[in-house]
């Protein structure tokens, strides 16, 4: 972990809607929704569908839900301290970033929402950040990019989530 971590606004869920910078995409996953709640509750499937995390490591003893802690890794040196602000089995999870490897990241939060639909569940990944600095100037190019990677992700889970629940690894 770096030697500095730099605080992020405290948001709650309510903030999603009005983040500077919001994205929304879903994608539908073949297993129930209590399955793919549980690849996502799992710390090794994160790098292995959104290729930007290399490490995700809780930081709160199990049982895990509302208030849990964790620290994500992510390539270029970015780390994010999270707290789960929702943690309903089978139906949603929500985590903020209290602080982050970065000065530029003010405020970060997604939501996980989970429907059951005909052959599996309907994933919808909202994400929330305000940004300061280079970032917040390069919003309006980097927005379109940002949110294609984050279709990419969700295109990866569904191909990790194909065969049913991926082994632990």
């Amino acid at each position: 972990m770096p030697k500095t971590l730099h605080p992020c606004q405290h948001v709650d869920l309510d903030w999603l809607a009005r983040a500077p910078q919001r994205f929304s995409n879903d994608v539908d996953v073949a297993l129930s929704p209590d399955e793919l709640f549980g690849v996502l509750a799992r710390a090794d499937t994160w790098p292995r569908w959104a290729k930007v995390i290399t490490h995700v490591e809780y930081t709160s003893p199990e049982p895990h839900g509302v208030g849990t802690t964790r620290v994500v890794t992510m390539r270029g040196g970015m780390v994010g301290d999270e707290v789960f602000l929702a943690w309903e089995p089978g139906r949603q999870m929500a985590f903020r970033f209290n602080t982050s490897a970065t000065k530029t990241l003010r405020a970060f939060l997604e939501n996980y929402r989970l429907e059951p639909i005909a052959g599996g569940t309907r994933l919808t990944w909202e994400l929330g950040m305000d940004t300061g600095g280079a970032s917040q100037l390069f919003a309006p190019v980097s927005t379109p990019i940002t949110n294609l990677m984050f279709r990419r992700f969700l295109g990866n889970l569904q191909r990790l989530c194909a065969n049913g629940v991926p082994a632990v690894g």
